[in-house]
This record gives structure tokens, C-alpha cells and sequence, in this order.
């Protein structure tokens, strides 16, 4: 199977009407892909077109806002669809996380009277090879919607193939030991907490102290875990971040419109995982509202695997907007 560049059109007349073959995205189910089309534009530089829907059924909208966290599940698709397509990266390779950002314009997000059409414009750096192979590099992420600055990201990660990847992991590279060795899923935090709808999608478990809680990694989570995984996945990890701001800040509500985040090791899915989070003090000025930043630390057997700064921007609910068909 290959997606040629041909497959998207330029960006003033893209309809963005299918979805690209979720292979190419990593994902088991089509109804979770959300990239429509890519083209290359320069050397090492790439336009991703994606479509974001009025409701999904776990990056749901809040306060009429879309998700940010699309704007990451749409990066994180373009991982591995760049590397596959445009770094000739063989199916079966796997792409690691180094780093992760983002930065969003609320006012961008807000959801209109149809799904958003989304342009992703990608500068990749750092690009390193092992002889023919692509061994590391990073993108940088200017996203639009209809023309609107929507925000930035920048992804880094290495690329290994498989049988360098299960050299890496020893035993917890085995999926069938990894899945029988899942610690049971603690009881979690009330969803209201930590801006969720239903228990079924938190992420967190309450401990004696506010500041401290474990992760929850349900193997069973059909977006989550989409597709069986021997460690953590990204997302979930995100996720976590994302709902541990939400607990730092709780009862103030808002969006979650920057995070930055740094990847250690992989998250074990047979021990606990602690997510620490400690408030900081905001030091830059949101024109529509309050930033409030927090500092979040993941902690299992001892040691560090990921730490990372997000920020939750208090804003009024957003109106509906309209946006025009191109």
C-alpha cells in the first residue's frame, strides 16, 4: 500500500472530505483518523490537512471550544504519516517521543456550524540517519483553521525498528507477559474534577494528598488505547497532564491552551505511576482571560519518565461561530 503526495490538493481548493488509510496514522479504527491529505511544499517541508468533528466521543468540546488535544492527536497522526511517506520509515518501525509541545489560540477553537478544516504546515530539523534509515528528527507545527491562526507544536522522536525496539524493552516488550501483568485500575477521581463527563475516561486516581495522584491506564479504553500497546501510549499521557491541571486549577475551568512536555522513559502499565503536580506563578498576561500554569512530574519506580509545564487560560463560554465554505 502507498499514499502518494498527489492525494491532497492545494490548500484553497482541498475539500478534505475522506480520511487517509489509518495505517499510515498508526490507529486501528478509520473513524479515529483524523488527517485528510498531505503534499510536500519544500525540502523537509509538508502541508497535513486534517478535519476536526463537531463532538468525538473522548476529545469532546468544553465550554463551546474544541478540544486542544486534537491539535495533538493531529501531530501525532503526522508522525508517523511523514515518516512513512515522505522518510521512507517501513511499516512495523516504531516513532518515540523525546519531546512534545503546544500553544493554541483560544479564539481558533471555538466550534462552528461544521467540522473544522485544519492545515498543519511542518518544518522537519534535526534529521539523522543510520546509514539509509531515518534514526531521529523533529517537527515543527504551524496549524491554521480556514486561514485562522489556530497555534504551534513541535514534536521530537527517534525511530527504531522492531527488533532494535524489543532489544530496548527486554521482557516488557512482550505483549501477551505485559497484559497479564497489568496492575488493576484504581478507583478515579470524579470526573467534574478534572474536566471529564463520564469515570469511564479519567485518567486519574485520588491519593491522601491533593497534589499527588496514579495514573489510571485502562487497556480497555477504545481511544486510548485504540490498538494493544506494551507501555503507556503518548496520548494517554497527555491526557494525564491535561486532567491534572484541570484537578491543580479545580473548581476554575477553562482551556488548556499550552503544554510542553519532556519523555524520559517509557510509563510500565505493571506498577504504579504517580502524577505530581505542583502550581507555578503566572508570569505572562492572557488577553481574554486567566493563565493558570502548573508543573507536572510523572514518577514510577523512583524515576523520572516524564515532566512537563501546561497552562489553563479561564475564558466565558465561546458563542457558536460560522464558519464559511471555502
Amino acid at each position: 500500500m502507498s499514499v502518494s503526495a498527489t492525494r491532497s490538493t492545494s490548500p484553497a481548493t482541498a475539500s478534505l472530505s475522506s480520511a487517509l488509510p489509518r495505517e499510515y496514522v498508526h490507529k486501528s479504527a478509520h473513524s479515529e483518523v483524523l488527517l485528510t491529505g498531505w503534499r510536500s511544499v519544500a525540502p523537509d517541508e509538508y502541508v497535513v490537512t486534517a478535519q476536526w468533528p463537531r463532538a468525538h466521543s473522548f476529545y469532546s468540546p468544553d465550554a463551546g471550544h474544541h478540544d486542544p488535544l486534537l491539535l495533538a492527536e493531529s501531530v501525532r497522526q503526522a508522525i508517523p504519516l511523514l515518516s512513512h511517506v515522505a522518510y521512507d520509515v517501513p511499516f512495523g518501525h516504531r516513532q518515540i517521543w523525546d519531546t512534545f509541545s503546544y500553544s493554541t489560540n483560544p479564539a481558533a477553537l471555538v466550534v462552528g456550524s461544521r467540522p473544522a478544516d485544519i492545515m498543519l504546515h511542518i518544518r522537519c530539523s534535526g534529521i539523522a540517519r543510520r546509514g539509509r534509515r531515518l534514526a531521529r528528527l523533529t517537527m515543527h507545527v504551524t496549524a491554521t483553521r480556514d486561514g485562522e491562526f489556530l497555534g504551534t507544536a513541535e514534536a521530537g522522536f527517534t525511530n527504531q525498528p522492531e527488533a532494535v525496539y524489543q532489544r530496548l524493552r527486554g521482557g516488557n516488550g512482550d505483549l501477551d507477559q505485559v497484559t497479564a501483568r497489568v496492575i488493576p485500575l484504581p478507583p478515579p477521581m470524579t470526573p467534574r474534577r478534572v474536566c471529564r463527563d463520564r469515570f469511564h475516561d479519567v485518567v486519574l486516581s485520588p491519593t491522601s494528598s491533593t497534589h499527588r495522584a496514579q495514573l489510571r491506564a485502562d487497556i480497555n479504553h477504545p481511544i486510548l488505547f485504540d490498538h494493544p500497546v506494551d507501555h503507556a501510549p503518548g496520548m494517554l499521557l497527555l491526557e494525564a497532564v491535561r486532567q491534572a491541571a484541570y484537578a491543580s486549577a479545580f473548581p476554575r475551568r477553562g482551556v488548556l491552551t499550552d503544554m510542553e512536555m519532556q519523555f524520559f522513559r517509557y510509563a510500565e502499565l505493571n506498577s504504579p505511576c504517580w502524577i505530581e503536580t505542583t502550581a507555578l506563578p503566572d508570569r505572562t498576561a492572557a488577553p481574554d482571560g486567566r493563565r493558570l500554569p502548573v508543573r507536572v512530574v510523572a514518577r514510577q519506580n523512583g524515576e523520572e519518565v516524564f515532566t512537563a509545564t501546561a497552562a489553563i487560560t479561564t475564558m466565558a463560554p465561546a458563542p457558536q461561530r460560522v464558519f464559511s465554505a471555502p
